[in-house]
C-alpha cells in the first residue's frame, strides 16, 4: 500500500488532470469511495487531495456527499482574459526584437500543436497552446511578470478545452492566429505583434457567450 503522501498525490493528479481536460466537468459530483477505487487508495488520501483541489478553486466539497467540479464562470472568465491582455501585450512587444531561439522555439511549438489537432488531441493541443504564450511571457524577461503568468496556467488549459469542444472550427482558426503572432515577431513589429495578441485572446470571450463565426 502508498504511503499516504504519496497516495494523496497520485489522487490528486488524478483528479485535477481530469478536471482540465474536462473529462471531470463542471457539476459532476465525485464521491469519496469512486475516486479511492478509481485511484486504487484509501479514503484517507483522497480526503487530503480534495482539499488542496478545493482550496485550488476546482472543486467544492460537501460532507458526507462529495466534491463537486465547479464550472468555469463567465465572472472568471473575463477577469483571465483582461489579465491575459494587461500581461500578454506587454510581453510581446517587450520580446521585440525577437531571439532566435525565441522564433525556433515558436516555430516547435506551433507544429507541435498543428499535429495534436490532426490527432485531435484537445488536452495536449490546449496545452502546446498555453504554452506558445507562456514562451512569449517568459521571454519578455520580466520573471515577477512570469510567475504571475503562470498561476493561471490551470484556469488557461480548462477553458481552452471548453471552447475547443464547443467550437471545433475554431482549432485551425487558433493555429492560424499563432501563426500571425509568430510572422509578426519574426519582422520585428512590436506593434503588429501586439494587435494579433489582442484580437485572440479577446476572442475566448466571445467564443463562451456563443457570438463568434
Amino acid at each position: 500500500m502508498p504511503s499516504a503522501p504519496a497516495a494523496a498525490d497520485r489522487v490528486y493528479t488524478h483528479v485535477k488532470q481530469a478536471v482540465l481536460d474536462r473529462r471531470y466537468q463542471g457539476g459532476t459530483l465525485l464521491t469519496e469511495g469512486e475516486l479511492a477505487e478509481a485511484v486504487g487508495v484509501s479514503r484517507t488520501p483522497v480526503r487530503e487531495a480534495l482539499l488542496k483541489l478545493e482550496m485550488e478553486g476546482l472543486l467544492k466539497l460537501y460532507p458526507k456527499k462529495g466534491a463537486l467540479v465547479l464550472a468555469v464562470s463567465a465572472q472568471e472568465i473575463a477577469d483571465v482574459v483582461e489579465t491575459r491582455l494587461l500581461v500578454e501585450e506587454f510581453a510581446v512587444r517587450r520580446a521585440v526584437p525577437a531571439s532566435a531561439r525565441l522564433i525556433e522555439r515558436l516555430e516547435a511549438l506551433l507544429e507541435e500543436q498543428r499535429r495534436h489537432a490532426e490527432n485531435g488531441d484537445l488536452a495536449a493541443v490546449a496545452v502546446t497552446d498555453r504554452s506558445f504564450h507562456a514562451e512569449i511571457v517568459r521571454h519578455a524577461g520580466n520573471e515577477i511578470l512570469s510567475r504571475l503568468y503562470d498561476q493561471m496556467r490551470d484556469r488557461q488549459l480548462r477553458m481552452g478545452v471548453a471552447v475547443m469542444e464547443a467550437h471545433p472550427d475554431r482549432i485551425a482558426k487558433n493555429i492560424a492566429e499563432h501563426a500571425e503572432i509568430l510572422g509578426a515577431l519574426r519582422t520585428g513589429d512590436a506593434e503588429g505583434a501586439a494587435r494579433c495578441v489582442h484580437r485572440h485572446v479577446s476572442r475566448v470571450k466571445v467564443l463562451v457567450r456563443g457570438e463568434d463565426r
